[in-house]
C-alpha cells in the first residue's frame, strides 16, 4: 500500500512539473517570441505561421495539427507513448490561448534580439523541465518518434531537420533572411538550455567510500539517502590489510549529504567521487534499447 501511495506520489509530482515547464514554454512563445514574429520550430512554429499569415490563433492551429498527429501515433506506436503527450497537448493549448489573448504587445520591445535570447532560453527551460518529468511536448516529438520506429534517423536528427524546414518557412510569408537567422538562434539557444536543465537534474555520480567504519556509513546512505550500496573487498597495498570499500551511485545533488553522514560518521575516511556518463535501472533512468 506505501509503494501505491508512493507511486501516485511520483505521479502527481511529475504532472506537476510538467505544467510548470509548459508555463514557461508558453509563457515564453507568448510574451516574447510571437510579438516580435519570430518562428522557431515544432507545431508551434507551423501555428505561429499560419497565425502570420491568417491571423488564426496559434492555441487553435497548435491543437488541431497535434489531435492529428496524435491519432497516427495511437495507432502506430501505441497508447502507453501518448498519454502525457494528450496531458501536454491540452494544458499546452489552454496556455497559448490565454496568454496570448493577454499579451499583446512584445514585453521587450524594440529589441528582437533580446527577445529571441530569453524567448528561448525560456522555452528551453520548460522543455527541459517537461522531458526530465517524462513527459512530451506532441509535435515534431510524435513525427520524429513515427519515423524512427520505420527509418535508422535519430530522433534528435528527425527533430533538427523538421525544426529548420519550419523556421526556413518564414521566408514565404516575410521574405526576411533576418527572421530566418533570429528563429535558427533562438532554436539553439532553447536546445542548449534544455540539454543544460537535462544534464543537471540526470547528471549522476560514483562515490568510494574507504572508512573502518563501513556498516554505519552504508546503513546511514540506505535510510537517509534511499540509495543502494554494494561493499567491495580491497586490499591495502601498503599494510597488506583487507579493505572493505563502499561503493554507491547516486545522483550529484545527493553527493552533498552522503559527504555529511560520511563525516559525521569517520571524519579521516577517504573518498573519491567521479562523474559518470550514465546511470540506468531503479531509481535512475530507464534502460533504452
Amino acid at each position: 500500500m506505501n509503494q501505491h501511495i508512493k507511486s501516485i506520489l511520483v505521479e502527481i509530482k511529475d504532472y506537476g512539473f510538467i505544467v510548470f515547464g509548459l508555463i514557461l514554454y508558453a509563457f515564453g512563445w507568448t510574451g516574447f517570441l510571437l510579438p516580435e514574429e519570430i518562428t522557431t520550430g515544432g507545431v508551434t512554429g507551423i501555428a505561429a505561421l499560419v497565425f502570420f499569415g491568417f491571423n488564426i490563433p496559434v492555441a487553435f492551429t497548435y491543437a488541431n495539427i497535434n489531435i492529428l498527429l496524435l491519432i497516427i501515433a495511437i495507432k502506430v506506436i501505441g497508447f502507453q507513448f501518448c498519454i502525457r503527450t494528450i496531458f501536454s497537448v491540452i494544458v499546452t493549448t489552454f496556455l497559448l490561448s490565454i496568454l496570448q489573448s493577454i499579451i499583446k504587445e512584445p514585453l521587450v520591445n524594440g529589441e528582437p534580439f533580446m527577445s529571441c535570447v530569453i524567448g528561448g532560453m525560456l522555452c528551453g527551460a520548460g522543455i527541459g523541465i517537461v522531458f526530465t518529468h517524462n513527459g512530451s511536448t506532441g509535435g515534431t516529438d510524435i513525427i520524429a518518434a513515427i519515423v524512427n520506429k520505420y527509418k535508422e534517423v535519430s530522433i534528435g536528427r528527425m527533430i533538427l531537420y523538421c525544426d529548420v524546414l519550419i523556421i526556413s518557412s518564414s521566408y514565404l510569408l516575410f521574405h526576411s533572411v533576418e527572421k530566418i537567422v533570429f528563429g535558427l538562434v533562438t532554436m539553439v539557444i532553447m536546445t542548449y538550455i534544455c540539454d543544460m536543465v537535462i544534464n543537471g537534474v540526470r547528471r549522476s555520480v560514483q562515490i568510494l567510500i574507504f572508512s573502518e567504519k563501513y556498516e554505519e556509513i552504508a546503513n546511514r546512505i540506505n535510510q537517509d539517502i534511499d540509495r543502494g550500496v554494494t561493499i567491495l573487498e580491497g586490499m591495502g597495498w601498503y599494510s597488506k590489510q583487507p579493505k572493505k570499500v563502499i561503493c554507491v551511485l547516486a545522483k550529484r545533488n545527493e553527493s552533498v549529504n552522503i559527504f555529511r553522514i560520511v563525516k559525521s560518521i569517520d571524519p579521516n575516511a577517504f573518498i573519491s567521487q567521479s562523474n559518470v556518463v550514465g546511470v540506468y535501472g531503479e531509481g535512475f533512468d530507464k534502460i533504452k534499447a
